[in-house]
C-alpha cells in the first residue's frame, strides 16, 4: 500500500510508522498505530475530513461492534450527537472498489441496528451521502457531509 495514494479528500498531517516491514498510521481517534491497508487510508482521510468540518473527535466511534441478523458487523465510522444517539454511519472501501448498490445495501443494512438519521460511503475517490427518513422507509441523497449539529 503506497501512502502517496492521492485521494479526493484533503490532506492532512499523517504519521506513519514502519514494523516488521509493514507501514502502519496513527489513528487520532483509537489513539494508536492501525496496519496501513488501502481502505485505512480511505478511513483515515475521511475521519480527518469529518474533523475538519466540525465533527468532535470525542463523539467518532471506529469499527464498532454490532451484531446483524446474529453475525457480528464492524460499522468503519460511526458518529453520535451530542444527546449521544447515533446521528452518520460511514461506510469505507478500498480506492479499487466501486461504489455499487450492494456497497449501499450493506451499510443501509447496518443501519437497520444503529439507525443513524445519515449515511455516507466512500471509496475515497467518491462520495455518496443521505438522509434516511425512517417514516417512510425512504432517503433523499445530499451533496454534501451533513453539518455537525
Amino acid at each position: 500500500m503506497s501512502s502517496k495514494l492521492t485521494l479526493n479528500l484533503p490532506p492532512f498531517d499523517y504519521k506513519i510508522k514502519q514494523e516488521n516491514g509493514r507501514p502502519y498510521i496513527l489513528d487520532v481517534i483509537r489513539k494508536k498505530y492501525i496496519m496501513l491497508e488501502p481502505e485505512e487510508w480511505v478511513r483515515q482521510h475521511f475521519i480527518h475530513f469529518m474533523l475538519a468540518s466540525g465533527y468532535p473527535k470525542s463523539l467518532l466511534k471506529i469499527e464498532r461492534g454490532h451484531k446483524f441478523n446474529t453475525m457480528a458487523k464492524r460499522s468503519d465510522i460511526l458518529a453520535f450527537n451530542r444527546e449521544g444517539s447515533p446521528y452518520l454511519l460511514v461506510e469505507c472501501k478500498s480506492p479499487d472498489v466501486p461504489i455499487t448498490q450492494k456497497v449501499f445495501e450493506q451499510v443501509a443494512n447496518y443501519n437497520r441496528i444503529i439507525k443513524a438519521p445519515f449515511l455516507a460511503v466512500t471509496n475515497g475517490m467518491e462520495h455518496y451521502f443521505c438522509k434516511i427518513d425512517f417514516e417512510t422507509s425512504s432517503f433523499q441523497m445530499l451533496e454534501n457531509l451533513p453539518a455537525y449539529c
